[in-house]
């Protein structure tokens, strides 16, 4: 069976998006891009809200010409060699390869599909994210904590969740990014 990963870059604070809608205080310098890289390796599907893939779309046609890091170049590939759920209601098509809508979000679908894959999958954007988490759905969760408070904004985690989690793994970047690498427990 496959796993469904959550992963964010959030700030200590624990929002993705800062109250004007900002997210570029979590933009991951070499050492981080490189470790998110290694982590989508195994990854099979990407599943997006709407708003999280017009921001993913960007590797879809970044260009990957000699003046691109091989960081850069690394996670374009793979990110398009990946198949990409987009779920939305107002998405008429996609602007990338391997990629389909699906108009609602349907818990049972994605059990049917982790029970099937045979690569692990991610779910990616708080709002999508939390109605998997809601639907227990979500086996392991990396978190990237930015050494930056914000305030608010829209917040990593839902709220009127209770999990039980279990570290499976930490890691210090010289930026001061703290990776946390949690799985799943059942009461």
């Amino acid at each position: 069976m496959a796993k469904l990963i959550y992963a964010a870059i959030t700030s200590l604070d624990g929002y993705v998006a800062d109250a004007d809608g900002n997210f570029d205080w979590g933009a991951p310098d070499e050492e981080v891009s490189t470790y998110v890289s290694d982590l989508m390796r195994p990854i099979g599907t990407y599943l997006y809200g709407r708003q999280m893939y017009d921001v993913m779309v960007y590797w879809e046609t970044v260009p990957t010409t000699a003046d691109q890091s091989p960081v850069e170049r690394d996670f374009a590939e793979l990110w398009q060699a990946a198949d990409k759920i987009v779920y939305s209601t107002t998405l008429e098509s996609v602007s990338s390869a391997r990629t389909r809508i699906e108009r609602a979000f349907d818990p049972e679908a994605v059990r049917q599909w982790k029970a099937t894959a045979g690569r692990d999958m991610t779910v990616a954007g708080p709002a999508l994210a939390a109605q998997a988490i809601r639907a227990g759905l979500v086996d392991e969760y990396h978190l990237f904590l930015t050494p930056i408070v914000v305030g608010g904004g829209k917040p990593a985690l839902p709220n009127n969740v209770r999990l039980k989690l279990e570290l499976l793994d930490e890691r210090r970047f010289g930026n001061g990014v703290l990776h946390l690498h949690y799985r799943t427990m059942t009461f």
